[in-house]
């Protein structure tokens, strides 16, 4: 049923836009459900701006007008999916490996609106393991300093390279992503500081203090969740 819930909070979430709006295009298959629902929508004059080419794949496909973030001064809505939705909606993303471009367009944007389906809701982050993207060169040296900075968090297995059929997972960017299996994250806002002064991480997929509100579908419908 996850499919279902997933396509009832991006369609609820499309309705949100209004013509005219420059439009944050989130990454992964939630997210493909609410530039679905946005496209059969016909706005006159949207903008939309892709967290990656995969979306914008769909999007073009879609339809839908897509502009760099280059080409815009400000995002008025961004709609995104993760991974897990914890208290006061801090997120883990990074699931489909655009978290460094979603979390540019999510910054650059006035209001952002996670969707997702009811398993993500979780009363501590870190089930999910917590994607990390780094600097291809010297990527194991990072990694070790990675797994440094999560021991101090009581986090005690190494965060590894995540892989594929054709060897290690790069980004959009030519990055590479270290999954940590956390488990349990107590304190994420110091995670998240530590980890970023870690020469060779790029971005990691804690998105704390940046979701306004969250759609989350039901096999009944919907819930709105605030911060």
């Amino acid at each position: 049923m996850s499919d279902l819930q997933k396509q009832r909070a991006g369609e609820a979430a499309a309705e949100r836009v209004e013509a005219g709006m420059v439009v944050g295009l989130g990454t992964g298959s939630t997210a493909a459900w609410f530039v679905k629902a946005l496209a059969a929508r016909g706005l006159k004059g949207l903008r939309c701006v892709p967290t990656s080419e995969k979306t914008a794949d769909l999007a073009r496909e879609l339809g839908l007008p897509l502009v760099s973030l280059e080409d815009v001064s400000q995002i008025d809505l961004t709609v995104d999916g993760a991974d897990e939705v914890g208290p006061g909606l801090a997120l883990i993303k990074g699931g489909g490996a655009a978290l460094l471009r979603e979390k540019l367009v999510w910054e650059a944007s006035k209001s952002c609106i996670v969707i997702a389906d009811a398993a993500k809701v979780v009363p501590v982050l870190g089930t999910f393991p917590l994607p990390i993207e780094v600097v291809a060169f010297g990527h194991k040296t990072t990694g070790n300093r990675i797994a440094d900075v999560l021991l101090d968090h009581e986090i005690i297995q190494p965060a590894r390279a995540r892989t594929a059929d054709r060897g290690l997972v790069r980004t959009d960017g030519g990055n590479l992503i270290y999954d940590a299996k956390c488990v349990a994250i107590h304190d994420p806002v110091r995670l998240a500081d530590d980890l970023k002064l870690i020469t060779g991480v790029v971005e990691h997929g804690l998105f704390l203090d940046l979701a306004d509100e969250a759609i989350i579908g039901k096999d009944d419908g919907i819930e709105v969740l605030v911060p």
